[in-house]
């Protein structure tokens, strides 16, 4: 099973960024270190949604070259790009089939549920090798 740890603080920055963009999605991407199953996040970067405005109340897109971006530099300084976060507004902290459709084998998704601007939920999943769907993983917050 996949543990991904994140400091305390680190944990409260994307839940202020995804409550801020409610009632829309927002996400970002987590960079940090691996080994073995354990994912540590060291920083979190949150991206602009930029999914056509109607959309946005369910759906996310960060913006072209995002990913290779936040890759590239994460390599250059020895870390890894973990995963990615994003808020499910007024639904569940459970991946979407567009989720798993869009989704990559080995990264972490962090999903949490955002109802009435307040976050309710954070949970971690990663895409099973088939693609066929998602396993859960461990969320663990350290105090700061």
């Amino acid at each position: 099973m996949m543990r991904l740890v994140i400091a305390e603080k680190l944990y409260q920055d994307i839940l202020r960024h995804l409550i801020a963009t409610f009632p829309n999605e927002g996400g970002g991407f987590l960079i940090g270190t691996l080994a073995a199953d354990q994912r540590t996040v060291t920083e979190v970067h949150p991206v602009e949604n930029v999914f056509e405005a109607e959309e946005q109340f369910h759906r996310f897109l960060a913006e072209d070259g995002a990913f290779q971006r936040f890759e590239d530099d994460a390599d250059a300084r020895g870390l890894v790009l973990l995963g990615y976060y994003h808020s499910h507004p007024d639904a569940p902290a459970i991946p979407s089939e567009f989720d798993r459709v869009h989704a990559w084998p080995h990264f972490a998704y962090v999903i949490v549920s955002v109802r009435s601007a307040e976050a309710v939920e954070m949970r971690v999943w990663q895409l099973q090798d088939d693609r066929s769907g998602f396993d859960e993983g461990e969320l663990a917050i350290q105090p700061t």
